[in-house]
């Protein structure tokens, strides 16, 4: 069982120099700029780059086949750490943290993407625009037309449909609030993956936490170092899915803060995690890969070479995987078997 968060791999300082300073882009202008979009064929992995892929990732055999952005959104886009999809919109949503993770410089953003590859408005939810407050949004999450977005040491709210803000919710203890997950009776999960900028990048600071919004109530679930870096959230049926950036670990998380079924991936730095059927989908930064598996078995890469895949999502209604690129400012959109 991982206690200790160790320093950042050669992929994680990545991650930290660019939450340190600027992105590396132009941040986004009024306009509305338009994505490229790409239609490809899912291709059959050669033996050679399939060797490749595995040497470079250090994970598991490659599945038989590698699937290919449809579309790539690559304007507009700011440090963007979780794409949401908002099916009762049919749309995407996209946080922006434009700039470190922890700064509180009120210009993070939400961007709104349409599935068909256009951008439909760069800022739907703007830091200092209208009265928002919105410094480094991460995780998101809608409930009964409401968003809820993590935001360092808050979950703020917004009008799903206007984006008008409907306030704060206080974290206590909160240094590093990451992911959302909402239950199917409304419950807001939130957790807090305890990191500080140190020396050699973002390091514990064994503020690792999970939280639990229930009627506008906040309960902690578990808060240790034993969590290791908890990152990811996912509901599945009655269980709450904790992926870790701080190990290679994937657990449910019960009601008493009790650690079950856990799993060891081939690489760690986990971000985002999606349940589908009875898999799960996980992006490594550590593998450059989105993993997939089931609980106390195998996972193998699904998608490999993908740079800094940070918090993911899923369309339910086309079977794609929503992929954002932290460090290269874009979302690839893939379809999936």
């Amino acid at each position: 069982m991982t206690t200790k968060i160790s320093p950042l791999s050669v992929s994680s300082l990545i991650l930290a120099v660019a939450c340190g300073g600027k992105p590396s882009t132009v941040a986004p202008t009024a306009a509305t700029p338009q994505p490229s979009v790409v239609s490809a064929p899912i291709v059959p992995v050669t033996s050679a780059t399939a060797a490749a892929a595995a040497a470079a990732t250090t994970a598991a055999p490659q599945l038989a086949a590698t699937p290919k952005p449809v579309v790539r959104f690559t304007e507009g886009l700011s440090t963007p750490e979780s794409v949401l999809y908002d099916s009762a919109n049919d749309r995407y949503l996209v946080s922006n943290i434009n700039g470190g993770p922890l700064e509180a410089d009120n210009n993070g953003y939400i961007a709104e993407l349409s599935p068909d590859g256009k951008v439909t408005q760069a800022k739907f939810i703007a830091g200092g625009v209208k009265n928002v407050k919105l410094d480094a949004p991460k995780g998101l999450g809608i409930a009964k037309g409401t968003l809820y977005v993590s935001d360092i040491t808050v979950v703020r709210k917004f009008d799903a449909k206007t984006g008008a803000p409907q306030g704060d919710i206080k974290i206590p203890n909160a240094t590093f609030l990451n992911d959302i997950a909402v239950s199917a009776d409304d419950k807001i999960y939130v957790s807090d993956s305890g990191l500080k900028v140190g020396s050699q990048g973002l390091e514990s600071n064994g503020g690792d936490g999970v939280y639990v919004i229930e009627k506008g109530k906040v309960r902690a679930i578990a808060r240790t170092k034993e969590l290791a870096g908890p990152n990811g959230l996912a509901v599945v049926g009655h269980d709450l899915v904790v992926v870790t950036f701080g190990s290679d670990e994937v657990y449910k998380l019960s009601d008493k803060g009790q650690k079950l079924d856990v799993t060891k991936l081939p690489a760690g730095g986990l971000d985002g995690v999606v349940p589908l059927g009875d898999e799960l989908l996980i992006s490594s930064w550590k593998a450059s890969s989105v993993f997939r598996g089931k609980l106390g078995g195998k996972f193998e890469v699904a998608i490999p070479g993908l740079k800094s895949p940070a918090d993911i999502g899923y369309d339910t209604k086309r079977k794609r995987l929503l992929v954002p690129h932290f460090t290269e400012n874009s979302v690839e959109v893939f379809d999936l078997p």
